[in-house]
C-alpha cells in the first residue's frame, strides 16, 4: 500500500545576466522542485491525470525567472513555491530548493570589471522554501565555508581508554568546512542576502575569536552568535568536520617539530553536528 510519495525536476541550472547600464550581475543557480500530494492513481493504476510533467516544472523556473528581478533565492523560491501550490494538481506541499554558485568580479584598471568574473573556492550558499495551505517555512544556510584558525585551539582531558592513543593538545590546528542551515522564524519579505551575508559574517568572526576547547565548543558558540545577533533566526543546524593536521615526526632527521609542520588529511576525520534553537 502505497504510504508517502513526491516527485519533482532536481538539477535545473539557471543563469541570468542582469543588463544594467553601469555593469551586469550574474545570477547561477541549482534549483529543485518537489511536488507532494495526491498522486496515488499515477502510482497504483498508471494514471497520470494529475502528473504535472517534470520538464514542465523545468520550463516553470525559466519562464518565471525572465520575469522576476531575482533579487535573493528566497524571494523567488516563494514565487515558485506559491506558483505551484496554486496551479493544477493543487499539490497539499511544495518544496522549492536552490543553490547558489558565487561569481566574483575581476579587477581592472579603475576597480572591479563591470561585466568579466571568476568563480571563487567551493562555498555555496543554499535557500529551501516549503510551503503548504498553512504557510511557508523558509530555510537558508551555506555549505563548504573552510576556514582555519592557527591558534586558540586545544582538544584535552578526553575520555580514554586502552584503544586511545590521541594526545592532550593545548595549541593546535583547527581547520573545517563549514556546513550551517538555519531556520527563519517569521515573515516572508525579509532582507535575505543582507541576512545571509550577516551570519555567514557572525559564524566566522565568532570561529576566529572563540578560545576553543574542541570542535564541540566552537560550534556551540557558533550557533548561539547567531540566535543572539540574528533575531529572524529560529534555529540553526551546524556540521563541522575536523579536517585534521598531524604533526610530522621530524626526530628520525634530527630536527624538532615546533608545532610547524603539520600534514593535512582528508580521511578518516571527526565530524561534528548539533542543532541550537531558542528556548
Amino acid at each position: 500500500m502505497l504510504s508517502e510519495n513526491r516527485y519533482g525536476k532536481s538539477g535545473i541550472r539557471l543563469v541570468k545576466v542582469i543588463r544594467r547600464r553601469e555593469r551586469h550581475e550574474i545570477r547561477d543557480w541549482t534549483v529543485a522542485v518537489a511536488l507532494e500530494g495526491d498522486f496515488a492513481a499515477a502510482h497504483e493504476r498508471g494514471d497520470n491525470a494529475r502528473v504535472l510533467p517534470t520538464d514542465t516544472m523545468k520550463n516553470t523556473v525559466y519562464a518565471m525567472a525572465s520575469e522576476d528581478p531575482l533579487d535573493s533565492m528566497e524571494s523567488f523560491g516563494l514565487a515558485l513555491s506559491r506558483h505551484f501550490l496554486e496551479s493544477p494538481p493543487l499539490p497539499s506541499r511544495v518544496t522549492i530548493s536552490l543553490e547558489q554558485h558565487p561569481w566574483e568580479r575581476i579587477p581592472a584598471a579603475g576597480g572591479p570589471h563591470a561585466s568579466a568574473f571568476l568563480r571563487p573556492g567551493g562555498e555555496s550558499r543554499l535557500a529551501a522554501v516549503t510551503r503548504t495551505r498553512e504557510g511557508a517555512r523558509i530555510e537558508a544556510g551555506l555549505e563548504g565555508l573552510t576556514i582555519l584558525k592557527s591558534a586558540a585551539s586545544a582538544f584535552a582531558g578526553f575520555l580514554r581508554d586502552r584503544f586511545t592513543t590521541l594526545r592532550d593538545a593545548t595549541d593546535r590546528i583547527f581547520a573545517t568546512s563549514v556546513s550551517a542551515r538555519w531556520l527563519y522564524s517569521g515573515g516572508t519579505d525579509l532582507a535575505w542576502e543582507l541576512l545571509a551575508r550577516a551570519i555567514r559574517g557572525t559564524l566566522l568572526e565568532t570561529f576566529a575569536d572563540h578560545d576553543s576547547a574542541s570542535v564541540q565548543h566552537t560550534l556551540d558558540a557558533m550557533g548561539e552568535a547567531v540566535l543572539e545577533r540574528h533575531a529572524e533566526v529560529g534555529e540553526i543546524r551546524l556540521t563541522l568536520p575536523n579536517k585534521h593536521h598531524i604533526p610530522v615526526d621530524l626526530n628520525p632527521f634530527g630536527l624538532e617539530n615546533r608545532n610547524e609542520i603539520f600534514v593535512a588529511t582528508e580521511e578518516p576525520y571527526g565530524r561534528i553536528e548539533a542543532t541550537l534553537r531558542r528556548g
